[in-house]
């Protein structure tokens, strides 16, 4: 392709640090530490290769921003043509193909852009040296709906998981804010609060017949999808009315009943009462992933506060 400019990131000391993990921890795959240090850096993508006419799904921001940099400091063009998700494969070192999903980072090392060689498309730099080949999440079928209210179906029930899984979330705020309530780690308020700042359409509630809604068009057009998960913040006293097993519980109850067996349900929620986990399983939800981030205790009280305090570990 001749000589080809392309922006530097990253230097060598990248290359040593990313080696020197795979090197000690040998048993692993050098896929799962390249996706680790991907998911760890963020990624970033040379304009050229973010076109407004492709045919790939852009970020939905379906719960968290997942970002290294605040939306506002992006740029136009990722901001709006970043990817959800990439693929990487074959490359120098034949790596086998892995999914990673997209956290923007100007300032990482790794930078997508056209390819070096003559096969063309795009590559994964990692300090300027080829990682591996690169494609785009496709755009699922249903996307560019809208429901009869007129809100876009990414918006209801964005697909993630390279189309395999539904991402239903279905309250879009957390109630662990403000006096030192919110986990440490997470920015799913804040997301919400940089969403809305950019004028997106980024509802806080999803109501049910808006989410069925998007379902009927989705099961009519889409076949990709296999899952759903269904989740949002955690509740601590009552949305609309409904605590939180309430809350979340209805959803799964009515698309059980109206899709049997359709998708693989997922709930991930706060860790409940036995019995409330009872009423998950006979709802239809097959998987319960509770949010129990943090294993060690003292790391818990810190970095979960408000959850050690509602919630606790016992």
């Amino acid at each position: 392709m001749g000589e080809l400019k392309r922006q530097s990131h990253g230097d060598q000391s990248d290359w040593d640090s990313l080696l020197a993990v795979s090197e000690e921890f040998g048993e692993l795959p050098v896929e799962a530490v390249f996706k680790e240090d991907m998911l760890r850096q963020g990624i970033w993508f040379a304009d050229r290769v973010l076109a407004p006419e492709g045919d790939y799904a852009r970020k939905s921001y379906f719960i968290f921003s997942f970002d290294r940099t605040p939306l506002k400091d992006l740029g136009e063009t990722p901001k709006v043509q970043a990817p959800e998700e990439i693929r990487v494969e074959g490359g120098p070192r034949d790596l086998a193909p892995f999914v990673v999903s997209v956290r923007l980072n100007p300032n990482s090392p790794y930078l997508v852009d056209v390819g070096s060689d003559a096969e063309g498309g795009c590559e994964i730099f990692l300090a300027g040296q080829t990682v591996g080949h690169v494609s785009f999440a496709p755009t699922p079928s249903y996307y560019g709906r809208e429901t009869s209210d007129g809100t876009p179906l990414v918006e209801v029930a964005p697909s993630i998981e390279w189309g395999y899984l539904l991402y239903l979330t279905v309250f879009r705020m957390c109630q662990y804010f403000g006096r030192g309530e919110e986990c440490q780690f997470c920015d799913i308020n804040n997301n919400f609060r940089q969403q809305r700042e950019e004028e997106r359409i980024y509802n806080a509630v999803k109501p049910l017949d808006r989410v069925m809604e998007a379902l009927e068009i989705i099961e009519e057009k889409e076949n990709r999808s296999l899952a759903y998960t269904l989740t949002g913040g955690s509740i601590t006293s009552d949305l609309l009315g409904e605590t939180e097993m309430d809350y979340y519980v209805k959803y799964a109850e009515a698309i059980e009943k109206r899709f049997p067996g359709r998708w693989i349900g997922k709930m991930v929620v706060q860790a409940l009462p036995l019995d409330d986990v009872r009423r998950i399983a006979e709802a239809g939800i097959r998987v319960y992933h509770p949010n129990y981030e943090i294993w060690d205790a003292d790391l818990f009280e810190k970095l979960c506060p408000g959850k050690a305090r509602y919630v606790g570990r016992s």
